[in-house]
């Protein structure tokens, strides 16, 4: 116990974007049927996690806009996994924020999904993938993905996962003005009260969906000299409503070397996607200070194969 007493865990926790994000129709537990491609940028948080012999979970971050009490996923999390791991170890946590706060980025998921990770390895308690994502699903719908990461398929309201093989390479662009946010929870309902009059209940129907996007899906997303396709459903209302979502995907749709551009999940982020981070690079260089002028933040990124890692 001495030894664990003063180990430091450190994890980066990252980003992803919706390469693909279908509204099916409204289910009848109050959440939606989806389908959709999410795939890890390595735009990264970062976590730092000690024991403390207090049996409390204790969180601080440099970020000033996060609450750090039990409202926060990251303790949240970490309380799920003490209590049903029935053990009087606390923690110590630390977060160093890089990725912006209700961007439709997932960052609060991926802490959350670092979190049972990195506490499961702190607390030595030898917990199987299937337990952390079970524990991930109860906790939020974007949560299990961040388990495996990478790139993978996202049914049912997320949690139901399968892994895709892909070498995709390609550089990203985000843009996110700072002082916009946009509610998830809000961005689904005002879908919903719009597209989804009735309750899903044609199993067959969904099993389809998820069959198109199992052999389509990854063909929309691969460069062969045509335009790349990226759906999201969340866009049809997002675009509409907030006028930093509309002129972010004006200007992204402007970019010489773009392949394609879009929304990320319920937004306000938008990317674009071009063949190489080189590409992306020389583009955000050449369009900085436009983008600056605009109101945006910037980033250029790139894909990961995995998705949480220890460093």
């Amino acid at each position: 116990m001495q030894d664990l007493a003063k180990a430091k865990i450190i994890i980066k926790s990252p980003a992803k974007i919706n390469l693909h994000l279908e509204v099916i129709g409204k289910r009848d537990d109050g959440f939606h049927e989806l389908a959709m491609i999410m795939q890890n940028i390595d735009l990264s948080d970062y976590l730092e996690f000690q024991i403390n012999n207090e049996g409390l979970i204790k969180l601080d971050s440099d970020c000033n806009d996060l609450s750090l009490s039990s409202d926060n996923l990251i303790v949240k999390s970490a309380n799920l996994l003490k209590e049903k791991s029935n053990i009087d170890f606390g923690a110590n946590i630390f977060l160093r924020k890089n990725i912006p706060i209700g961007a439709g980025l997932a960052g609060g998921s991926s802490n959350a999904a670092a979190t049972l990770i990195g506490l499961n390895k702190l607390w030595d308690l030898n917990l199987d993938q299937q337990i952390l994502c079970s524990l991930a699903s109860s906790l939020g719908s974007d949560i299990p993905f961040f388990i495996n990461g990478g790139i993978q398929l996202c049914f049912g309201r997320g949690e139901i996962l399968e892994k895709l093989d892909s070498n995709f390479e390609y550089g990203v662009i985000l843009l996110k003005n700072p002082n916009v946010s946009v509610s998830t929870a809000e961005t689904y309902k005002k879908y919903s009260n719009r597209f989804c009059g009735e309750y899903l209940t044609n199993r067959e129907m969904i099993e389809k969906i998820r069959k198109n996007l199992r052999d389509n899906g990854l063909n929309n997303l691969t460069f062969d000299n045509q335009d790349l396709f990226i759906k999201n459903d969340l866009q049809l209302v997002v675009e509409n409503d907030n006028d930093s979502v509309k002129q972010a995907l004006y200007l992204l749709s402007k970019l010489e070397n773009s392949l394609t551009f879009s929304m990320s999940g319920s937004g306000p982020t938008c990317f674009a996607l071009f063949k190489d981070v080189q590409t992306a690079k020389k583009e955000l260089i050449a369009n900085y200070k436009l983008f600056k002028d605009k109101g945006y933040d910037s980033w250029v990124c790139t894909f990961l194969k995995k998705g949480i890692t220890f460093i």
